[in-house]
Order: structure tokens, then C-alpha cells, then sequence
């Protein structure tokens, strides 16, 4: 049985479409697409947007 609703999606990596049921890697297509991004953000090429950081502050007590 077919299910006509199936939702498909863009890999944010590579952006081939895949499914988004049964895929234990979603949002990527594959284990492949998640470790890149991984990688990517363990690199710092990936950020979430923030104020920097004040220097010469010293937060620790």
C-alpha cells in the first residue's frame, strides 16, 4: 500500500529529495549528510547568530 501524502523533503546538505518516514537520519538523507554537517559545526563554519562576546569580561565566579 502506498501512502499518496508521503512527505519528501530537500537534504540540507546535498539537497537530494527524501522521505521524511522510516529515516533514521532525517533531516539528511543519509548517515553520510549528517556527518558532514557535523563536521561543519564542530569546524565553526556553522553559527547561530548572537551579540559577540564582550571582551576582557570575565563571567566565571
Amino acid at each position: 500500500m502506498t501512502d499518496k501524502t508521503t512527505q519528501t523533503y530537500p537534504c540540507p546538505q546535498c539537497k537530494t529529495l527524501t522521505r521524511w518516514d522510516n529515516n533514521p537520519w532525517r533531516p539528511f538523507c543519509c548517515e553520510r549528510c549528517k556527518l558532514i554537517d557535523l563536521g561543519d559545526w564542530a569546524a565553526e563554519r556553522h553559527a547561530i547568530p548572537g551579540d559577540p562576546e564582550m571582551p576582557g569580561r570575565d563571567f566565571e565566579e
